[in-house]
């Protein structure tokens, strides 16, 4: 099988392919592995139960930290609620470079430099087209080549583009002189903005803010502003919420990573022919309720269960779809609200979020566990 993506889903897929007895071979765009590319991420409990069912439980330890709850502040640093999680925040190239060792450990091969151009299929085979003239052709092909997947482009020419979201995500890892958070990360809904950190011993601070810009940005201009222009915009959206969120801006001092923020709630397909989509290629799903990560691992795991129990992929691709989709959509559909809740209010809606957000925060708890509890069973045959 061909796989264009070495980010996280690709080689999840390739390990587990490899579990089911079926060879790969992994085709990434980048000229080299991104493992210090993006900022950090959330691995939820559904996303870390299927690293433990590939025998990759131990991989992450000592590169992140746990978050057993989440605590939600208003704009003057009033706790609104507690809400238990679990899960780790770890950096996004730590997690691909530790998937994609333990794919090249188990035998799967990973060629860089292959940004794709073109594929068709021609009698039993697809055929992929890469940019510096090479090709590559396989049984099937699987697309694990994120939100603006060339595989998705080149083939699926009725899908809709992601969509701006009309939200900004900046962040990063930042030292302060701030006292630990323990297991929490703190979420504030400030003014114009909404900003989280956590503290790890040290001082090693993790940091994100969202704020509304209408407007899309272009890669160029998010590529030509400086850090210098970011902080200070930054200190711009967050004047007046809590001083912990001045503390953090102002010791900023290095690159800041920012990020236009897309989804795409629905494609018509996420297969044709041998050639298929999986995580943020086939489902891109914004960061207000950290999954990307966790659906991309998901999708791996049953993907490779359908092509082990329907070994013809034309067949295995919608069952794959059919056993996935009805679960992301509302996932999906879940973090775009959740992204429009972080928007300024107004000083009226922002007391009447006060009052109702601890009683929607609890309900959404009880609801994460049916999320978190995703069933992963290796040996249970989908066909």
């Amino acid at each position: 099988m061909v796989i264009v993506g070495a980010g996280i889903g690709g080689p999840a897929l390739g390990i587990a392919l490899k579990r089911a007895g079926i060879e790969s071979i992994v085709y990434e765009a980048s000229d080299e592995p991104r493992d210090d590319a993006g900022a950090f991420l959330n691995l939820a409990p559904n996303g870390l139960a299927v690293l433990q069912a590939l025998g990759l439980g131990r991989r992450l330890d000592g590169l992140g930290f746990q978050n057993d709850r989440l605590v939600f502040h208003n704009e003057t640093g009033r706790t609104l609620a507690e809400v238990a999680v679990g899960g780790v925040t770890v950096m996004r190239g730590a997690v691909s470079r530790v998937l994609r060792k333990a794919a090249e450990e188990v035998g799967v091969r990973f060629e860089f430099g292959k940004t794709l151009s073109s594929l068709t299929e021609h009698n039993v085979d697809v055929i992929a087209r890469f940019a510096d003239g090479t090709t590559a052709d396989g049984s099937s092909l699987v697309g694990a080549d994120g939100i603006h997947s060339r595989t998705r482009y080149s083939y699926f020419t009725d899908a809709p583009k992601p969509t701006y979201t009309g939200i900004i995500n900046l962040g990063g890892v930042v030292q302060t002189d701030m006292q630990p958070t323990g297991r929490a990360m703190h979420m504030i809904f400030g003014r114009s903005g909404f900003f989280g950190y956590a503290v790890r011993p040290g001082g090693e601070t993790y940091w994100f803010s969202n704020f509304a810009q209408k407007e899309e940005p272009s890669r160029d201009a998010l590529m030509s502003a400086t850090s210098d222009s970011y902080r200070q915009q930054l200190l711009e959206v967050h004047a007046g919420d809590p001083p912990e969120v001045t503390r953090i801006l102002q010791a900023l001092s290095g690159p800041i990573g920012a990020w236009p923020v897309y989804d795409i709630l629905s494609l018509p397909a996420w297969h044709r022919g041998a050639v298929c989509l999986i995580g943020d290629a086939a489902h891109a799903v914004g960061p207000h309720v950290g999954q990307g990560a966790s659906l991309a691992l998901e999708d791996a795991f049953v993907l490779a269960k359908c092509l082990r129990d329907i070994p013809e992929a034309k067949r295995a691709f919608p069952v794959f779809e059919r056993l996935r989709r009805d679960r992301v959509e509302p996932i999906l559909k879940h973090s775009r609200r959740t992204g429009q809740r972080k928007a300024p209010t107004g000083w009226l809606g922002r007391r009447i979020r006060d009052l109702i957000l601890p009683i929607f925060l609890k309900s959404g708890a009880r609801s994460a566990n049916e999320l978190y509890g995703y069933a992963l069973d290796w040996e249970k045959r989908v066909a």
